[in-house]
């Protein structure tokens, strides 16, 4: 029944009633709205999270195992040629070096602040600008240092239990290592900072500004030191990498080794055939 003309509804106002329509509308589409934004949101951050997991993941073509391991390097990527058929491989078993008048490694290591990883291979820390060793008229800047167990290099057959090997470049880009051998013994104060401060975490960089170390904690008194052409120890064992050898070694405690130990047994490329090179050895 409607009602008759003239006659007012107190409780219908068509007015007031389109008001309310539209302010249920509105309400309705506002949730819809926030919700639809709070699944957007959880998208986007799902979608984040993923796309960090990516960009962290490193993907490792070779290893130290049997199936990725140094004698199927050269087998693994087409760039990774040179550790199969190379002539000038390192490392190397150093015997009979022959004596001469070589001129000192002058180091000049200044404190860096400890950028360190884990890098999957091996502990390596990023060393600040400015350190460098001169050898004659050739002069490299130190880029990084890092580890291998057992040394890579051999003396008259013999392995240390570790190394650690600083990798220079002149400003050509030439590469120049300088290999110090390690064995058992006292500690070692920075390796013990080091190990104090090894990454949680592969593949991630860890920045420590607020820590400062010292490479020349890592080197003997006495610099004397055999030299020779050689490579890259790992992929792509890019040669025409000058190499000199300490001969003094330092020490480290058996608890420092352990403690690399349970990150890496073995991670030391065997080594490789002289061929036609002759090592020189410093008076």
């Amino acid at each position: 029944m409607s009602p008759e003309p003239g006659f007012s509804n107190p409780f219908f106002d068509p007015q007031a009633g389109q008001l309310a329509l539209a302010r249920a509308l509105l309400e309705f589409f506002s949730m819809q709205a926030r919700s639809i934004t709070r699944c957007l949101l959880g998208f986007l951050l799902v979608l984040a999270v993923a796309l960090m997991a990516q960009e962290h993941k490193v993907e490792h073509t070779w290893d130290y195992s049997k199936a990725r391991g140094p004698r199927h390097w050269g087998e693994l990527e087409p760039e990774f040629a040179a550790c199969k058929s190379g002539h000038h491989q390192s490392p190397i078993d150093i015997r009979n070096p022959a004596k001469s008048d070589l001129p000192p490694i002058r180091f000049d290591y200044k404190p860096s602040p400890l950028h360190i990883i884990d890098n999957g291979h091996t502990v390596m820390i990023n060393y600040a600008a400015g350190s460098s060793i001169s050898v004659g008229d050739k002069k490299y800047w130190l880029k990084q240092f890092h580890f291998h167990r057992p040394s890579e290099e051999r003396l008259n057959g013999k392995a240390y239990d570790m190394s650690v090997h600083f990798v220079h470049a002149d400003d050509e880009g030439h590469l120049a290592v300088v290999a110090v051998l390690l064995e058992k013994g006292e500690e070692n104060r920075l390796m013990r900072e080091l190990w104090a401060d090894l990454p949680k975490e592969k593949d991630r960089e860890s920045l420590l500004d607020n820590v400062q170390i010292d490479g020349s904690e890592f080197l003997p008194a006495d610099h004397g030191y055999y030299t020779f052409s050689g490579s890259l120890t790992t992929p792509p064992c890019s040669e025409n990498v000058t190499w000199f050898v300490l001969k003094k070694p330092m020490t480290v405690s058996a608890a420092e080794i352990e403690q690399f130990s349970k990150l890496y047994r073995d991670d030391a490329r065997p080594t490789q055939p002289l061929y036609d090179r002759v090592v020189l050895e410093s008076k």
